[in-house]
């Protein structure tokens, strides 16, 4: 009796130290997770016990490095620490670690609490207009400290539940979810994948960032280029999305069309469809409409169009199109602006004549883009440019020193959107060449009288040998008629 009462005084001031070391982990199905012991300084034997102090055996160890484990539950010893991997449904609950040092019989424990975690994913990738729901919670805690739990969207902000009956591309990316007790905090990740994400160069040649296909109306980009500078119209999605994504959302047709920038006051013939993917194993666009424009390989999703070099006609509206079944349309445009550099007379000048050079895309510049002009070192362009840089430039008289290139930039900020490159030849007023060709004219002016005059002396001399001739016949008839 007195033994028994003694094991009972030793259980409870087990719990007793177990309670007030209480830990409590979240964890889902299948994660691994990792039971740290309690702080002790010395022990000569450590148990890991599930349900009670006194309950099943996990595992051991004594002071002479002996231990043991329940490997068939996926147990496994990791320092002290108790190391679960792959967690299943029947791991979920109370865990103690009991250490003593006997003979004393001193105990220590420390009881950690496992609970599950239940957190939504999407089962498969939305398109823009679907609704998206996702919950996190935690089992019943059976009546202990309830945690504070929230979600975290992609772009940082804190909500608690999520129901979106609507999303967008901006729905797109890592969701967590925070499950918060105490100084305790659970992060899970999730990933939401919205099939409108392109990855765009926006707006700029030389920047780029996401952009996002979404359903109509198309959202507009504006890409720069010039007769000097390569084109890209891009249209690609992101790594972690791939054609079978699209294609368990039935998608039916993918092309590019293209409305041509035209003058006011002339009728439109629509838009003109250049390539239409073949959306079977070959994966191949096809061409609609003869350009030059190259395409990209569609199987690493790069759908983009380039050139070397940006042509006048290339001004106007790319639209990269999917369209899915029920009539579902992913869409973005990209305008394309082309920078030139127009001559006023001409390129080819005489020193002394006007110029006016006059750098345009054909539109008004966004507020947020400045023109910069870099004529040749030589050149006698004065005063200074002044800043911000005019679209148009008036020399009253040119100068040998202004021939060279004349070249023409877009800036957004501290980065390059385009450039247009000119070539201006000026020859001077009296040239070596002018002296060469008027001289050369003169001489051979000169040459043509001097024939001339040899012709005519000539013939001068020719006719009056013949005089002579006629004139010294040794027996002359008299004029008359004569028998013969």
């Amino acid at each position: 009796m007195k033994n028994l009462i003694q094991s009972v005084l030793i259980l409870i001031s087990v719990l007793i130290a177990a309670k007030g070391a209480e830990e409590v982990i979240y964890a889902q199905v299948g994660e691994r997770v990792i039971l740290k012991p309690p702080a002790v300084d010395k022990y000569k034997y450590m148990y890991w016990r599930f349900g009670s102090p006194q309950g099943i055996q996990l595992a051991w160890r004594n002071y002479l490095s002996g231990n043991g484990i329940d490997k068939e539950n996926k147990f496994a010893w990791s320092g002290s620490s108790l190391v679960i991997s792959n967690i299943e449904q029947n791991n979920f609950g109370t865990y103690y670690c009991v250490t003593s040092d006997p003979p004393s019989d001193n105990l220590a424990a420390k009881q950690v609490k496992l609970v599950k975690l239940n957190v939504t994913n999407p089962s498969s990738p939305l398109l823009p207009g679907e609704s998206l729901s996702l919950a996190c919670s935690v089992e019943d805690s059976q009546g202990d400290q309830k945690p504070n739990i929230y979600w975290q969207t992609p772009n940082g902000q804190k909500i608690k539940n999520i129901l979106v009956k609507h999303v967008t591309s901006q729905h797109n990316g890592k969701w967590t979810c925070v499950v918060k007790n105490g100084e305790n905090e659970k992060h899970t990740q999730i990933s939401v994948k919205v099939l409108g994400e392109l990855l765009c160069m926006h707006k700029y040649h030389y920047s780029s960032f996401p952009l996002y296909l979404d359903l109509s109306p198309a959202f507009s980009s504006t890409q720069y280029t010039s007769n000097s500078s390569r084109i890209t119209i891009p249209c690609s999605f992101a790594p972690d999305i791939t054609w079978e994504h699209f294609k368990a959302k039935d998608i039916q047709e993918v092309y590019w069309q293209f409305s041509p920038k035209i003058p006011s006051g002339v009728i439109s013939g629509g838009p003109q469809r250049l390539f239409t993917l073949s959306l079977q194993d070959s994966m191949k666009w096809n061409v609609n409409q003869h350009t030059d424009l190259k395409t990209q390989d569609p199987k690493k999703g790069d759908l983009s169009l380039t050139r070397k070099l940006g042509k006048e006609e290339d001004r106007g509206d790319y639209e990269c199109i999917m369209k899915f079944k029920g009539g579902k349309i992913l869409n973005r445009t990209v305008r394309v602006e082309v920078l030139q550099i127009i001559s006023s007379p001409r390129p080819e000048l005489i020193s002394g004549q006007p110029l006016n050079l006059t750098c345009s895309t054909g539109n008004q510049l966004p507020s947020d883009v400045q023109l910069k002009w870099s004529p040749p070192k030589q050149s006698s362009l004065s005063p200074p440019i002044p800043d911000p840089h005019p679209a148009k430039l008036t020399i009253p008289q040119v100068h040998t020193g202004d021939e060279g290139e004349w070249e023409c930039t877009l800036w957004q900020g501290s980065k390059q959107l385009t450039s247009a490159v000119i070539t201006l030849k000026i020859e001077p007023k009296l040239s070596v060449w002018m002296l060469v060709i008027i001289c050369s004219a003169a001489v051979v002016v000169i040459l043509i009288l001097i024939l001339i005059f040899i012709f005519y002396r000539r013939r001068q001399r020719k006719m009056r040998h013949l005089r002579h001739r006629l004139c010294q016949c040794k027996n002359p008839k008299p004029k008359g008629f004569y028998r013969t």
